[in-house]
């Protein structure tokens, strides 16, 4: 995974930006991703896909129990 300009790249979560490669250690930010733009993403990419997993958890949770 990489781009013309040095990637792969990453989100670094304790200082809130794309890192390259030699960036903070991998359990400290998300990804690799191919480019820069898909890095800075990678929050509200990962937020969205949370409250749809919480919407489906919600629905499973909330149907009719069978008949017994």
């Amino acid at each position: 995974m990489s781009d013309a300009t040095g990637g792969p790249w990453y989100w670094c979560l304790t200082h809130s930006r794309v890192e390259g490669r030699d960036g903070c250690p991998n359990i400290e930010r998300m990804g690799p991703y191919e480019t820069r733009e898909l890095a800075e993403g990678a929050l509200s990419r990962a937020k969205e896909r949370t409250e749809a997993w919480d919407a489906q958890d919600g629905a499973w949770r909330e149907r009719p129990a069978p008949p017994a």
